[in-house]
């Protein structure tokens, strides 16, 4: 796939193929280890990848036009490697289907994403980008705290270019 046919739904392919990379290795973690204390904004692995599970539920919802707003926020955090794991994919999945079926109008098309002070209105281009860069963001402290836990971390750069393309990230381009 050219990336210039689908450049969104690239981004979200190269998401869940870091996300499944990521989890590959943190699976080496028992559930104590998962929830330890870890340096970062978030105070262990745990949460940092339930604040990124949720926001994706947030935004990914906001895309959908599902209604859910802030409420996807009131959930319980999963504390299971393997269960986080699963719900990641599983919303990774939702995301890489919504850029499959991306049109230029729905690009530019308006959501609203409903904030503490009330709704406010996005163009889809702009939530997807967000969404990504927000995963990017959190994703790398979560790499410095799997780290922490004594985890070699993997190399999770190498989804896009032909050259030095790791072998798991070409399932994601066919």
């Amino acid at each position: 796939m050219p990336l210039t046919d689908a450049p969104y739904l690239a981004m979200a392919l190269n998401n869940a193929w870091a996300n499944a990379t990521f989890f590959r290795a943190a699976s080496a973690l028992n559930d104590t280890a998962f929830s330890a204390p870890r340096p970062g904004f978030f105070a262990s692995l745990c949460r940092t990848l339930n604040h990124i599970y949720e926001v994706d539920l947030y935004y990914i919802d906001a895309l959908a036009q599902g209604g859910k707003g802030r409420s996807v926020f009131q959930r319980e955090d999963i504390f299971s490697v393997r269960d986080l794991a699963a719900a990641q994919a599983a919303s990774d999945t939702v995301f890489a289907n919504f850029c499959s079926a991306l049109t230029p109008d729905t690009l530019r098309s308006i959501r609203e994403t409903e904030r503490q002070t009330g709704f406010v209105t996005e163009r889809v281009e702009a939530l997807i980008l967000h969404l990504v860069q927000h995963q990017i963001h959190h994703r790398g402290q979560a790499h410095a705290q799997l780290q922490d836990a004594g985890i070699d971390t993997p190399q999770l750069d190498d989804f896009y270019l032909e050259f030095g393309r790791v072998p798991s990230a070409q399932e994601y381009w066919t």
